[in-house]
């Protein structure tokens, strides 16, 4: 089991950053390769960035590559988000998940799923 606490969400103009963090705690975090996810009100959960276990390979949506990096920091059992060059267009809820296989990036790939964070961008 693992547990997963989503932090750094807010209001933001289109242009600016924020970082989002996901702490995790129960079982082995650095077992677990991680992603994260965001859900637009009215539509789909869709794939942001994943991070393999040991943080060596990444995998984003095309539509965030070049603006969003995704970092592990298994010593302290955080995944990070850092989006850059926000739009409007990212505005969503955003989640953070834990998956057992290697390169996931499909919703049911990933086992465990924190609370969500409110990321809006105001144009």
């Amino acid at each position: 089991q693992v547990q997963l606490v989503e932090s750094g969400g807010g209001l933001v103009q289109a242009g600016g950053s924020l970082r989002l963090s996901c702490a995790a705690s129960g079982s082995t975090f650095s077992r677990y390769a991680m992603g994260w996810f965001r859900q637009a009100s009215g539509k789909e959960r869709e794939f942001v960035a994943a991070i393999s276990w040991r943080g060596g390979n990444t995998y984003y949506a095309d539509s965030v590559k070049g603006r969003f990096a995704i970092s592990k920091d298994n010593a302290k059992s955080t995944v990070y988000l850092q989006m850059n060059s926000l739009k409007p267009e990212d505005t969503a809820v955003y989640y953070c998940a834990a998956s057992a296989f290697s390169g996931p990036t499909q919703v049911n790939e990933f086992a465990y799923w924190g609370q969500g964070t409110q990321v809006t961008v105001s144009s």
